[in-house]
């Protein structure tokens, strides 16, 4: 029989296969059991298999009674700088050699078991290289490299098996945050694989990955990742202010003024005064100092929003900005200020707006409440009411579902009903005629602007029970960004755009930004380029307040959480298949019931906490009692 140095297959010579021989499967031994027109192997653990002739390569020609021959007892060190391994590479000098003579090289023999000792130190190098006709000594530096690459490599698995040690035994180190931003990013939903979670046969999943870093210790059990799901910028942006431009500015600081805002609001942007029968708004200037295009401009549109979360706000601009434009955070407050009179009919006329300088108080809704009975306020209340009248005849839709105000003090979650005060309708009120105001005379000058547009539902309804305006609520169609104007149906206002709160919202800021060129002779932003910036601001807006949502659900459960024995007040205000929907008047939140029976609509309950999943943001309740 004769072996061609140059094939890949066992080689038959003179038409008499070898039986016995060893050859190589794959990358184990195996023994040639038979021949005909496939191979039949014998392989470890006694197991036969047939194969074609190109699926082995021949090692030694035999003979092999038995695998259990291999284990001779030869023990070579491949990885060794010293012994018969590192001693055959010397003396080969870099020349190309074959497995057998490699074999008497390094172990004085080229028996089967040689052989085969010698074919694993040429697997595992990092001295040689090549196949069994073919082998060759690789040079210093390509062995001096494989070593680095296997050292790091043991050293990697090392860390890692460390690391998983660790998060089982929950004593993560410092170190440890920056693997586990992978699982982070997972939880965020800005990335859909794991290492880490497949390591742990945990679900690849956002809610999965959030219990999972809170049951390790990374989060702590109440974090919060929605803001960061929905990528919004959560640190206020830093860019220079400029100075305030000289201007010729209409000097109302002689009427009294007032913002008025929930305690501890720290971004006042309105304020109302009167003068005689004309309603002043003042609104902080923005637009004097951020002009279209500008960083400035640009940092607020592509944040669209400041982002309220019970955490704290960011800012859409400086803090700088605030400070300077704020009414009532200095003595006196540059403005943009919208005059205009409500007619007996609650009509909107006469509109004039002005650059000015305002001198304003502050007052929370409580303490206006209890000075509404006091002159100027006192008449501004009847202005709105004539307005509030006007806008009721045109089925603007009244919902009072029930609100609250989530904040985060000290690492306490609290929440505080918003009460109904007569003094918050009153700012409403005002503010909406402001902004009727804005679009008309945006109308009239022929100014592009943002309007803010939302048909009529398909049924219309002036409810009365908490059930019927949960329900008429869910018939309404979403308020969308025009540059024609039309009808707001949910405000009862034929034409309307948001303007009273531009260090707040980019379109608002976008009408200011018209307004004010118009005011100053200079050409103000065409239709298609409002458009696109209101768009732009838009869908960033979305982002802002999907996270305000969720994270407003996030801390009522993280407050839940802390109280697990709460029991409170909820109304019933829809059924379901199965399950009826009730309101918790002092959480704002909704609770799917099962119950045993169909709850009438409007039904008080009083229902206990069952259990807070804050991972999937999920809550359940029962009905005390069983009901």
């Amino acid at each position: 029989m004769k072996i061609e140095a140059d094939s890949n297959i066992l080689s038959i010579y003179q038409g008499s296969p070898r039986v016995d021989a060893l050859v190589l499967y794959k990358t184990r031994p195996a023994r040639v059991r038979a021949l005909d027109d496939k191979i039949e192997l014998e392989l470890e653990g006694g197991q036969s298999k047939r194969v074609r002739p190109k699926d082995v390569r021949l090692l030694h020609p035999g003979p092999v009674r038995r695998l259990e021959e291999l284990k001779s007892g030869l023990e070579l060190d491949p990885h060794s700088d010293s012994g018969p391994v590192s001693e055959a590479w010397e003396l080969l000098d870099g020349e190309t050699t074959t497995l057998a003579d490699l074999a008497e090289l390094i172990c004085g023999e080229a028996s089967p078991a040689a052989v085969w000792a010698t074919w694993q130190v040429v697997q595992e190098g990092p001295l040689f290289e090549g196949e069994p006709e073919a082998i060759r000594p690789r040079s210093a530096e390509a062995i001096a490299q494989e070593r680095a690459q296997r050292e790091a490599k043991a050293r990697a698995e090392q860390d890692w098996a460390a690391f998983v040690a660790r998060v089982e035994n929950r004593t993560l180190q410092p170190e440890d945050g920056e693997r586990l931003q992978e699982v982070e990013r997972l939880a965020y939903q800005h990335s859909e694989q794991s290492r880490i979670l497949k390591c742990f046969e945990v679900p690849e999943q956002p809610a999965k990955a959030h219990e999972f870093l809170l049951r390790i210790g990374h989060w702590p059990p109440t974090y919060n990742p929605h803001p960061h799901r929905f990528g919004v910028a959560l640190t206020a942006p830093e860019l220079p202010l400029p100075e305030l431009p000289e201007e010729t500015r209409l000097d109302l600081t002689a009427l009294p003024a007032y913002a008025i805002d929930d305690a501890g609001n720290q971004d006042p942007d309105d304020a109302i005064s009167l003068d005689g029968e004309r309603l002043w708004v003042h609104v902080a200037d923005v637009a004097a100092l951020v002009a279209p295009g500008s960083a400035l401009d640009l940092e607020a549109r592509a944040r669209g929003a400041t982002l309220y979360l019970p955490e704290g706000a960011v800012t859409m601009l400086p803090a700088a900005a605030t400070a300077a434009l704020g009414v009532g955070l200095q003595e006196v407050s540059p403005a943009l200020s919208f005059g205009l009179r409500c007619t007996e009919q609650g009509e909107v006329t006469d509109v004039e707006i002005h650059p000015s300088w305002v001198r304003v108080e502050r007052l929370s809704y409580a303490e206006a409440e209890q000075r509404l009975g006091e002159e100027p306020l006192a008449s501004m209340q009847r202005l709105a009411e004539r307005f509030r009248a006007r806008r009721a005849a045109n089925q603007a839709a009244r919902i009072d579902l029930p609100e609250v105000s989530v904040r985060l003090r000290d690492g306490q979650v609290r929440i505080e009903s918003i009460e109904r005060l007569a003094a918050r309708e009153l700012v409403a009120d005002a503010m909406l005629m402001a902004g009727e105001a804005a679009a008309r005379f945006a109308q009239v000058q022929g100014l592009a602007i943002p309007y803010a547009v939302q048909p009529a539902p398909d049924r219309i309804e002036q409810p009365s029970t908490l059930s019927g305006m949960y329900a008429y609520r869910r018939f309404f169609k979403p308020t969308r960004t025009a540059i024609e104007p039309g009808a707001h149906f949910g405000l009862g206002l034929p034409l309307y755009a948001r303007a009273t709160s531009p260090l707040r919202r980019y379109a608002d800021l976008l009408v200011h930004q018209q307004l004010r060129a118009h005011l100053r002779g200079e050409p103000p932003l065409t239709a298609d380029e409002v458009s696109v910036r209101a768009s732009q601001a838009e869908q960033a807006g979305v982002a802002v307040r999907k996270a305000e949502r969720q994270s407003n659900l996030h801390w009522k459960l993280a407050w839940l959480r802390a109280n697990p024995g709460w029991r409170g007040r909820a109304v019933v205000v829809a059924r379901e298949e199965r399950r009826a929907v009730a309101l918790i008047p002092e959480l704002a939140l909704e609770a799917r019931l099962r119950a045993k029976q169909e709850l009438p609509l409007d039904e008080e309950l009083e229902l206990l906490l069952s259990s807070v999943d804050l991972p999937e943001l999920d809550v359940r309740f029962r009905v005390a009692g069983g009901g």
